[in-house]
This record gives structure tokens, C-alpha cells and sequence, in this order.
């Protein structure tokens, strides 16, 4: 299993990224975000969950969650499941919807937002 661990990634590995993630699956959850980034900021990953790139970038970006120190609440949408959600984000924030992508916002505002190989933990 050594060499299939190391194509597919450990299903250990995988729960401990799973447990950084908290999911907007609502316009509450959303609400919740934002309201959350008046104490710290929070970084939402827009997902596509049929999107090779997407799932590339996402996987790099968690391995970046789990050796960072810094104190943000990381928001996950999945696309597909919540398209709306998605629409309402753009709607909200005027940030163009793209995906993968990340949205950083810090006191209800976005302050920055990246798409694809832009996204990096280290320029939030």
C-alpha cells in the first residue's frame, strides 16, 4: 500500500485536512464567515470537485494549511453542491467567480482573492 499511499495520499492525511475545513453549505454558513472575519481572517477555497486543476491546487493548499502557523478560519465551498452559493459570493463581494479559487476576507470586506496556481497560503 506504501506506493498507492504515496499516488493517492493517506486516508489519515486526508481526516486531518478534512478537520482544518469548515464548510458553507448555506447563506448561513456564509453569513457566519463573514461575520467571523471581524476577528480573524478567513480564507474561502471554492472548489470544483470534477476539476483536475482544482483538486491539484486544493491538495498543495492544504498541505500549506497543515505546516502554517498563522490563525485563519478556512472556509470550504464546494461548486457543484452549492453553485448558488458560489453566485452569491460574486453577487456580495464583486469578486468574479473562478475555480478553483480563494477569497480572503478580513472585517466583512474581501482583500484579496487568487484563482488557480496563484493561490499560495503565503501571499494571503
Amino acid at each position: 500500500m506504501g506506493f498507492l499511499d504515496q499516488i493517492f495520499g493517506k486516508k489519515e492525511e486526508q481526516d486531518q485536512t478534512k478537520s482544518l475545513w469548515k464548510k458553507i453549505e448555506s447563506e448561513k454558513d456564509l453569513d457566519l464567515a463573514v461575520e467571523k472575519s471581524s476577528q480573524q481572517k478567513v480564507l474561502i477555497f471554492k472548489h470544483s470537485t470534477r476539476c483536475f486543476i482544482s483538486k491539484t491546487v486544493l491538495k498543495n493548499f492544504e498541505k500549506q494549511m497543515q505546516n502554517s502557523d498563522k490563525n485563519y478560519a478556512f472556509y470550504f465551498l464546494d461548486l457543484l453542491a452549492h453553485r448558488n452559493l458560489s453566485n452569491e459570493i460574486e453577487s456580495r463581494f464583486d469578486v468574479v467567480h473562478q475555480s478553483p479559487q480563494l477569497i480572503v476576507l478580513e472585517n466583512g470586506k474581501p482583500t484579496h482573492n487568487a484563482s488557480h496556481q496563484n493561490i499560495d497560503l503565503d501571499t494571503v
